[in-house]
């Protein structure tokens, strides 16, 4: 249906040009704002007849008018023709109002002219263009405009006002009136509170185990219901919203949820130049306050010591790479068994690369996932090199500038959920059975969510180390993972470790434990598989005593005499065991990481107490922090270089022997190596497949506190056949990883009807899900 104004005016005839008794000019309007005219006239026509003819072209196609119309109805009809109603007496020019509206809607005028009345036909013509250039072109009012007092769509609608803040959860604002409806679009404060916005605040606390609380809710309250001061709404600061996304956003990361749509900095906040109020103001002063009222001290690390979530541990150290993100940065290596991710935490002065001649080094923690002190430490060492690195201590400065650190806090996560809740349900007084609460607190958590036990769960290479030692014709080094590993059960735990030490060049590492206060290093499986406790060296028994040794002694009551303490059967070795001779298993990851890589891996069990309380957090961290630092320098002793070819290139996969002990190293992508080794006189050899063989005396001396650097050049020879080729196992078999993808195969999606993949909705999706709100898929990250 579309909106027509027809005029009739003379017409002249179509061939001859003489004017006819009419002409007809009709104006088509409809909601797309199209216009369609046909006219027909005759040129002899007095030149004013032309010109408003020409005027009401320009009037209707400029597309910048608007309909006139008075409060008694605008034009009244008349004797069939259209009059102006101020005619009638009953108008007048005060009562003429020009309104816009956003509704679809059609009107019809008609004018009539008939060649007797022609004078008068074009008067209203000329009133009816009057009349409407009256109106000045109008824009329509942006909805966020209108919300906010600025413009109004509807001039008769009762606009809104300011009204008391009542909100339970938002009754702490610095402000007590609101208005509504309100930026999202809530109509009164029933629609805010039942919206799932308004439950997301109500949660976000338990969520997110109280990071970033109370400022999320704060902020969120600011655009549910925002400040109103006469009559106007006043939206909440952009640079707000940004400060809080950039500090909080690694909270809803964590917890796999996307950033929440009404908290969209561009979308519902405004710029400082536009006006805006900072809902965040009233709990910074506060703060300022209390912290002033400190004594004034040098600027120190200050670290919380209490237990952390999953969530919080995330949130952690995501915020601490993101603080230091010039020397640190995170990245997940995969994920447990129940989807929780691996993540690493990373220290260097080039994070994300390797850099020619910087040793690596890895400590991990909470393999066994009730075992948590080792867990804390690393979370609390990770605060510490951070803020220490920015406070300008010259030491750890010097540690992070020369070496890269990865710190995994958790590889079990699923494990530490368990243990954890055990250890809250063990003190409900309700428990009947305390003793055999606490036993199973011992236990429980231990392993992953599949049952497997994480330490037992790698590829026993020891066996075959000790089965092939005596023939020259198989490695005793960089050993191969058996295929028929891979055809039982392999935990995503274990997979993703495996994958991460295969990467990347690490020479030595820490794995923390608890329930004991010893250090062990390998070999942890008995060189005799009938004798549990036996003493069972690697060919690196010197280096791996000196390992232990370092982290003992540096700790506080470690390596003691005193026989009353936790650990005291280890007194007369000062703390450090080897690991077979304490108790034999196989497949541990100390013993994988010796046998398959160049890393070299002790086992740090920090206390008797796996799980202890949180008042003891803060005196072990003491005791262990300066064994940390020292274990962590210590990489840097024995030699360190570069092979390379006569052209100057390095060459990736040389192998450094050293005369006396039979473990090999090879060389990095560029060619760089580090080789541990004690103070002495050293005979090093180093070769390449079609290379030549290049050996040099090497001395170390005692007094030396770094790596003595010792480069090689390798020529280029013919390759000759040797039946060790075809004995010695190469490196394109160390370089079969799951051959037959088996893991990979145990860990494919589920895939649901129509073969679409099937993905299960987050932890926190029943919070809403059971509220009976429409859902809200927006937290959802992969929406």
């Amino acid at each position: 249906m579309s909106n027509k104004t027809g005029m009739n005016f003379p017409q002249s005839h179509p061939h001859t040009g003489h004017v006819s008794s009419s002409c007809s000019l009709t104006l088509t309007h409809t909601h797309t704002h199209t216009r369609r005219c046909a006219v027909k006239y005759d040129r002899r026509w007095p030149w004013t007849h032309r010109a408003i003819i020409l005027a009401l072209f320009f009037f209707f196609f400029s597309g910048q008018g608007c309909s006139a119309q008075t409060k008694e109805g605008g034009l009244r009809a008349v004797g069939g023709n259209y009059h102006p109603a101020w005619r009638t007496g009953k108008v007048t020019a005060s009562n003429t109002h020009c309104h816009i509206t956003h509704r679809r809607f059609f009107f019809v005028k008609q004018l009539s002219l008939r060649s007797s009345n022609m004078h008068s036909g074009l008067w209203v013509l000329l009133l009816y263009l009057c009349g409407s250039s009256w109106c000045a072109p109008q824009q329509t009012c942006h909805p966020g405009d209108e919300l906010l007092g600025r413009c109004s769509n509807n001039d008769f609608e009762e606009k809104p006002k300011c009204t008391e803040l009542n909100l339970g959860y938002c009754n702490d604002m610095e402000y007590s009136r609101t208005m509504f409806p309100n930026i999202l679009g809530h109509r009164n404060r029933m629609e805010a509170e039942s919206g799932p916005e308004y439950l997301l605040l109500s949660v976000i606390h338990a969520l997110l185990n109280g990071e970033c609380t109370p400022e999320i809710r704060l902020v969120g309250c600011s655009v549910l219901a925002s400040p109103c001061q006469n009559d106007k709404m006043i939206r909440p600061c952009r640079s707000t919203c940004e400060a809080l996304r950039k500090d909080c956003g690694h909270s809803f990361e964590a917890i796999e949820m996307a950033w929440p749509y009404f908290l969209d900095c561009d979308r519902f906040f405004a710029s400082d130049q536009e006006g805006c109020f900072d809902p965040l103001a009233g709990l910074k002063a506060r703060q300022e306050i209390a912290l002033s009222s400190l004594s004034p001290e040098e600027p120190s690390t200050i670290i919380q010591f209490t237990y952390t979530s999953n969530a919080q541990m995330y949130s952690l150290l995501k915020r601490t790479a993101a603080k230091c993100s010039h020397i640190s940065q995170v990245y997940s290596i995969g994920r447990s068994t129940e989807g929780r991710d691996l993540l690493v935490i990373e220290f260097t002065d080039n994070p994300g690369q390797h850099e020619l001649l910087e040793p690596e080094i890895k400590l991990v923690g909470n393999m066994h996932g009730n075992e948590v002190l080792g867990r804390q430490l690393l979370i609390y060492l990770a605060q510490y090199l951070c803020s220490e690195y920015i406070l300008g201590n010259q030491r750890i400065q010097t540690l992070i500038n020369t070496t890269r650190i990865h710190l995994l806090a958790s590889m079990n996560p699923d494990g530490y959920e368990l243990a954890a809740a055990e250890v809250e349900d063990s003190s409900d007084p309700e428990l009947s059975n305390q003793e055999g609460h606490l036993f199973n607190g011992w236990i429980s958590g231990r392993a992953n969510a599949q049952n497997i036990d994480l330490n037992r769960n790698f590829p026993d290479l020891t066996s075959l180390f000790y089965r092939n030692r005596r023939s020259r014709h198989y490695r005793i080094d960089h050993i191969p993972i058996p295929d028929a590993y891979w055809f039982g059960k392999v935990a995503p735990e274990t997979y993703a470790v495996m994958k991460w030490i295969r990467a990347l060049p690490f020479v030595q590492s820490a794995s923390l434990h608890g329930g004991e206060l010893v250090i062990s290093y390998p070999f942890d499986f008995s060189r005799d598989v009938h004798e549990e406790k036996m003493f069972s060296p690697t060919p690196d028994e010197q280096a791996f005593k000196q390992l232990a040794r370092t982290y003992a002694d540096a700790h506080a009551t470690m390596s003691n005499n005193d026989t009353d303490r936790c650990g005291a059967s280890f007194y007369r070795t000062r703390g450090i065991i080897n690991g077979a001779l304490w108790y034999s298993f196989a497949g541990g990851m100390s013993d994988f990481n010796y046998l398959h890589t160049n890393c070299l891996e002790i086992t740090v069990e920090l206390g008797c107490d796996k799980f202890p309380s949180e008042a003891e957090l803060y005196p072990e961290w003491k005791r262990n922090k300066e064994a940390l630092l020292s274990f962590m320098e210590s990489v840097h002793r024995g030699i360190k270089g570069v092979v390379k070819d006569t052209d100057g290139n390095g060459i990736k996969g040389a192998t450094i022997s050293i005369r006396g002990i039979r473990k090999d190293v090879t060389t990095a992508e560029d060619g760089d190596y580090w080789r541990l080794l004690n103070p002495g006189t050293h005979i090093m050899t180093a070769t390449a497949k079609g290379f030549s063989r290049v050996s040099k005396r090497v001395h170390l001396p005692h007094t030396m506190n770094k790596a003595g650097r010792v480069d090689f050049v390798l020529e280029k020879v013919p390759v000759e056949p040797d039946i060790d080729d075809h004995l010695f196992p190469t490196v394109d078999t160390w370089d079969r990883f799951d051959p037959y993808n088996q893991f990979e195969r145990y860990s494919e999606p589920v895939v649901g009807e129509g073969g679409i993949e099937r993905e299960e909705k987050p932890w926190w999706w029943n919070y809403f899900s059971q509220s009976g709100i429409s859902p809200p898929n927006w937290l959802l990250r992969n929406v």
